[in-house]
């Protein structure tokens, strides 16, 4: 006599919860989180087309540094990584949560199946062997003679890839930031002064145009704007690196150091 083992209804979550326990669980998460960030928001949660949960925030009064209203930012990135970290267990389903700042995040594309990317993948066929043929009977061409080789030379060299540089921020034209001014220029010359590398993320093109302006004229430190999109940083780089204290290292932890 076989043993009926009883089947879990599709829609009650993996982890016991029905789908008002996970918004109440959701809703205390991010309650705390952002209170101790000292950001308070009001949750306007929904459930999205792909099965997950988007809650749209709408801080009160002011968004944090870097979050701008139905952008994204590294801000509500590092938030929702945290959050999901935070709400599923190991080896349980998972139903993921989207966030977005003042409004509902827009649905991200599904990564395509294993066998449509392996499909896509493969080689193309080979090309037939008539157009091969006559493009090895082509005759080679002539070398260019002394006054044509120097006049398409230059036109023969790639043109440099044009990439945002710290221009970008240069030519922008900001009013002055008397707070902003006094901690950057504090932070150069710190950086300068100890040999440090230090790195200001999360900024706007406008605030990192502040802080390249606040800083001319500190001695012994390098600050430049590096990095592409919502990656791009001002960095603060010593004239004369020091290198860190062997008292202020890691230690290296190996779990093979331990006794079983």
């Amino acid at each position: 006599m076989s043993e009926q083992v009883p089947q879990q209804t599709p829609s009650t979550p993996a982890s016991g919860d029905s789908s008002g326990e996970f918004r109440g669980r959701v809703e205390k998460l991010l309650g705390d989180i952002l209170g101790l960030m000292g950001f308070p928001a009001r949750l306007d949660m929904k459930d999205a087309a792909d099965g997950s949960l988007s809650v749209a925030l709408h801080f009160e009064p002011a968004p944090p540094p870097g979050v701008e209203v139905g952008r994204r930012s590294q801000v509500v990135d590092s938030l929702q990584f945290l959050l999901n970290k935070m709400l599923h267990r190991p080896g349980a389903d998972r139903r993921w949560v989207m966030l977005g700042a003042g409004v509902h995040p827009e649905p991200r594309p599904r990564r395509e199946p294993q066998a449509a990317v392996a499909q896509a993948a493969a080689p193309a066929a080979p090309a037939p062997a008539a157009p091969r043929a006559a493009a090895a009977q082509a005759p080679a061409p002539a070398p260019a003679k002394g006054g044509q080789r120097g006049a398409q030379a230059p036109a023969a060299k790639a043109a440099p890839a044009t990439s945002k540089g710290e221009g970008d921020e240069r030519s922008v034209t900001v009013e002055e930031d008397a707070a902003l001014k006094a901690a950057v220029r504090q932070l150069a010359e710190k950086s300068g002064g100890l040999g440090r590398f230090y790195a200001i993320a999360a900024m706007k093109l406008e605030d990192r145009a502040r802080v390249l302006t606040s800083v001319e004229g500190v001695g012994g430190v390098k600050v430049s704007a590096e990095g592409e999109g919502r990656n791009r940083r001002v960095v603060f780089t010593p004239d004369k690196p020091a290198p860190l204290p062997k008292r202020s290292m890691l230690p290296d932890d190996d779990e093979d150091d331990f006794d079983a």
